[in-house]
């Protein structure tokens, strides 16, 4: 079998990019599947569902997500450093559950705000043949970048089903559900959520093409060639580059304005990225939209921020300082997805990770992670891990990760985290101090995990 990751090619990554998810064939033999749903129903049944103990409870599952074809498609996306995060599950129906809601998966609970770009993914595996009367998927094409459902006939949901050993790569904001099981059968699906540590410097796939190439027949129904393109490049390593990209605009600068305000929000985003793309022109109008005083306003007037040149950075500086703490939140989100561009703002971010409101610390904490400025984060960060919401400091552990060895000073302060009273302050304490890597932080994470230690082989009839 294959050992190198197989990558995605430039096809499959404008389908994942516009539409959310991708279908993914591995060569497992049928019995690898089969003899994996036996062993989870077993667990399920005897023991109930483990919940974020799947991996250690059902080890097999590693050498899932070990295939060539898994790890090429999440490297593709997130690149060759991701990490797996430590929240992972196993949905097991049985026959009888209800449809769910539409939804998109929260951050464990947390509100924060949502990346468009590829920052986090996520992959569906069934173990089992999943027709229609078994519940399958449900997946909403195109839906990734909206904080609300369309709601209307443009929604074409997707359904998944198919043959055991499917897997599907979501985009970790795709609007899903799980179907309602009106089989005999019980049905289950992992799901495993990844992120990205390194913001992308190339292309992490099979890429053959420099520039986006509009979907041809293939797209769905709302068509956001401006989002698509500046993902497509910033992917690439190429951030802000939608100058480059070729720009016929359908609608003038104040109409796009109106879209932006408007209550259908397919062609508020869209509306957003499009401003971004006139330059300068669209620069004052996302300003004055920033500042509006309208969350959902200032959430797509910030994305198209995000995706502007540097000219940009007067605009979201006076953001920061907005009495509004929604205007601040979005502003120094959009400094965060400039990265490294924006070391210049890093003290306004640094302020910012000690503002009164849990919601602008949390995302001042993030943006510290992503501007690639250790000797300023890394001191504002060590205090983060001590705020009193558990959102900052699980951000402040993940941004920690970021720096790798850079953050070894942080070491003691993020061994103080291995024991928060939130796992998942705990998980991304034990991924800072693995990234870290000194012989200090890796004897940490030793002696915490063989604290931690979970045995496979003790169940309720096997304990000893």
């Amino acid at each position: 079998m294959q050992t190198d990751p197989v990558l995605l090619t430039d096809e499959q990554m404008r389908h994942f990019i516009a539409h959310g998810y991708l279908l993914l064939q591995t060569d497992f033999p049928a019995d690898f599947h089969a003899a994996m749903n036996a062993r989870i129903e077993d667990v399920m049944n005897q023991e109930g569902n483990p919940g974020n103990n799947i991996l250690p409870r059902v080890p097999e599952v590693q050498a899932v997500f070990r295939h060539p074809v898994i790890r090429g498609a999440v490297t593709s996306v997130l690149g060759e450093d991701y990490i797996t995060q430590p929240h992972r599950h196993c949905h097991y129906t049985f026959p009888g559950r209800k449809v769910q809601s539409w939804h998109k998966d929260s951050y464990w609970g947390y509100a924060r705000i949502r990346n468009h770009h590829q920052w986090w993914a996520m992959i569906f595996y069934y173990p089992q043949d999943v027709n229609s009367e078994m519940g399958p998927s449900g997946i909403i094409p195109g839906t990734q970048y909206y904080d609300k459902r369309p709601g209307d006939d443009t929604e074409q949901p997707y359904y998944v089903e198919g043959e055991a050993g499917t897997f599907v790569l979501i985009h970790y904001d795709l609007w899903h559900r799980g179907g309602a099981n009106l089989s005999a059968r019980n049905r289950a699906m992992l799901k495993f959520q990844f992120t990205r540590i390194s913001r992308p410097q190339t292309p992490s796939w099979d890429n053959r093409e420099v520039a986006w190439t509009p979907m041809n027949g293939d797209s769905p129904p709302h068509t956001h060639n401006s989002l698509w393109a500046d993902h497509w490049n910033w992917l690439s390593g190429r951030p802000h580059s939608l100058s480059e990209v070729e720009f016929s605009p359908q609608q003038t600068a104040s109409q796009l304005a109106e879209m932006v305000q408007g209550d259908y929000e397919p062609k508020g985003i869209g509306a957003g990225y499009e401003l971004a793309h006139m330059g300068r022109e669209g620069l004052p109008v996302l300003k004055e939209l920033l500042h509006a005083g309208n969350q959902h306003v200032s959430r797509r007037a910030a994305y198209g921020l995000s995706a502007f040149t540097s000219e940009a950075f007067p605009v979201l500086e006076a953001g920061m300082q907005h009495e509004s703490d929604k205007v601040r939140a979005q502003a120094v989100f959009a400094v965060g997805e400039h990265g490294p561009h924006a070391q210049e703002l890093a003290s306004d971010i640094c302020r910012l990770a000690q503002d009164p409101s849990p919601v602008v610390r949390r995302t001042a904490v993030e943006s510290l992670g992503l501007i690639e400025d250790a000797r300023t984060a890394v001191p504002v960060l060590i205090p983060a891990l001590r705020d009193m919401d558990d959102q900052v400091r699980f951000n402040a552990c993940l941004a920690l990760s970021r720096y790798r060895s850079s953050a070894a000073s942080a070491i003691e302060a993020l061994a103080q985290c291995l024991q928060d009273e939130n796992r998942y302050v705990r998980g991304f304490s034990v991924e800072a101090l693995r990234q870290i890597g000194t012989l200090d932080a890796l004897n940490l994470v030793c002696e915490h995990l063989m604290e931690a230690r979970w045995c496979y082989s003790t169940t309720p009839d096997s304990t000893f």
